[in-house]
C-alpha cells in the first residue's frame, strides 16, 4: 500500500480543525468524526513507516532520523487516542497534536537515510550493534514521548490554573482535569521521562565506545553531541530537584517542566535540521570539487577561481 506523509499528516489537520469546532460547543457527532479521522490517519502513519521499514530492511526507529521523528510523531497520537476513548470530553487534542504536526513538519528536513553507523554494522554484520542501536533509539523515543506528555500536561496545568483564577467556564461538552490531578500525572511523567532518556543516552555513549572494526568513528566533539549533552544536563538537573523539593508549588513545577522538555524538544528537533542542512551543503560542495578535479583544475585553484 503506498501512502505517502501528506495523508496522515491531512488526516491530523482535520482533527485539530475538528477539536476546535468542539469549543463553539457540544457535537456528539463531531466526537465520533474525531476519532475515526485520526484513527484513519494513525493507519495510514502506520502504513507509511512499514513501507519505509521494508525499503530500508531496518525497523522505522533504525531506518533514518526522519522515520525516527515519526514515529515519535505514531506514538504521541496512539497516546491521544488511548486517553480520548477513555475521557473524550477531555480537551487533550488542543494540547498535544500541534506538537504531532510539529514533528511531522520537522521529519521532511532531516535525514532520510540510515545512520552511517548502522549502516556499517549492517555491512560487517554487526548484529550486536544493530541489537544496542534498537535498545538506544527506542529508551530515547519512549522518553521523548514521556516528555511530550509531561510538556503537555504542563500546558494544561498552567491554562487550567489560569481560568479557573479568572472565573472562566469551559465549553460544554470539553473539560480539564483539577490541577491536583494534572501535577500528579506531571510529575509521574517526568520521573518516568527522564530515566528513559539517561540510559538511552548511556546506551548511546556505550555505542561511541565500541570497537569499530572499519566504521567511522563517534565524534565526541561533535556539536550535535555536545548540545545533546547540555540539554539532558538542564533536563536531569530538573529531575533531581524535583526529586529533592519537598512540597513544591504545583504552578512552578509546571512551568520549569515545560521550559525543560521544551528546551530538550526544541534543541534535539533544530540540531537534527541544522546537521542534515550542513551535511547536505558540505556533500554538495565537494561534489563540485569533485567535477572541478575531474575536468582538470585542483581543488586549490578552482577556490581560487571562486574568488
Amino acid at each position: 500500500m503506498n501512502v505517502s506523509v501528506f495523508c496522515f499528516l491531512a488526516s491530523y489537520v482535520v482533527t485539530i480543525a475538528l477539536e476546535a469546532i468542539r469549543l463553539r460547543g457540544r457535537y456528539t457527532i463531531n466526537r465520533i468524526a474525531i476519532k475515526v479521522v485520526a484513527t484513519a490517519g494513525l493507519l495510514a502513519h502506520s502504513f507509511y513507516l512499514y513501507n519505509r521499514s521494508q525499503a530500508a530492511n531496518l525497523p522505522p526507529l533504525l531506518s533514518s532520523t526522519h522515520d525516527w521523528l515519526l514515529v515519535l510523531a505514531w506514538l504521541v497520537v496512539l497516546l491521544y487516542l488511548f486517553v480520548t476513548l477513555f475521557d473524550s470530553n477531555l480537551a487533550i487534542g488542543l494540547f498535544l497534536l500541534p506538537i504531532v504536526l510539529g514533528l511531522i513538519a520537522a521529519a521532511y528536513f532531516v535525514h532520510q537515510t540510515p545512520n552511517q553507523l548502522i549502516a556499517s554494522s549492517e555491512a560487517l554484520g554487526l548484529q550486536a550493534r544493530r541489537g544496542w542501536a534498537m535498545l538506544h533509539a527506542s529508551l530515547l523515543v519512549l522518553g521523548m514521548a514521556a516528555g511530550v506528555m509531561a510538556l503537555v500536561l504542563g500546558m494544561m496545568y498552567l491554562f487550567q490554573h489560569s481560568r479557573l483564577r479568572h472565573k472562566q467556564v469551559m465549553t460544554e461538552g470539553m473539560s480539564l482535569p483539577s490541577l491536583a490531578r494534572l501535577a500528579r500525572l506531571n510529575w509521574w511523567s517526568v520521573i518516568v521521562s527522564v530515566p528513559l532518556l539517561t540510559l538511552g543516552m548511556a546506551v548511546g555513549a556505550g555505542l561511541g565506545f565500541w570497537p569499530k572494526h572499519g566504521t567511522e568513528p563517534l565524534r565526541w566533539n561533535d556539536p550535535v553531541i555536545a548540545s545533546y549533552g547540555i540539554a539532558w544536563l538542564v533536563m536531569f538537573g530538573f529531575f533531581v530537584w524535583l526529586l529533592a523539593t519537598r512540597r513544591a508549588p504545583e504552578k512552578q513545577i509546571a512551568s520549569l517542566t515545560i521550559w525543560a522538555f521544551g528546551f530538550l524538544l526544541i534543541s534535539i528537533v533544530a540540531l537534527q535540521i541544522i546537521s542534515t542542512r550542513t551535511s547536505i551543503s558540505l556533500h554538495a560542495a565537494a561534489s563540485v570539487d569533485a567535477k572541478a578535479v575531474a575536468n582538470g583544475a585542483t581543488p586549490l585553484a578552482f577556490e581560487e577561481g571562486r574568488g
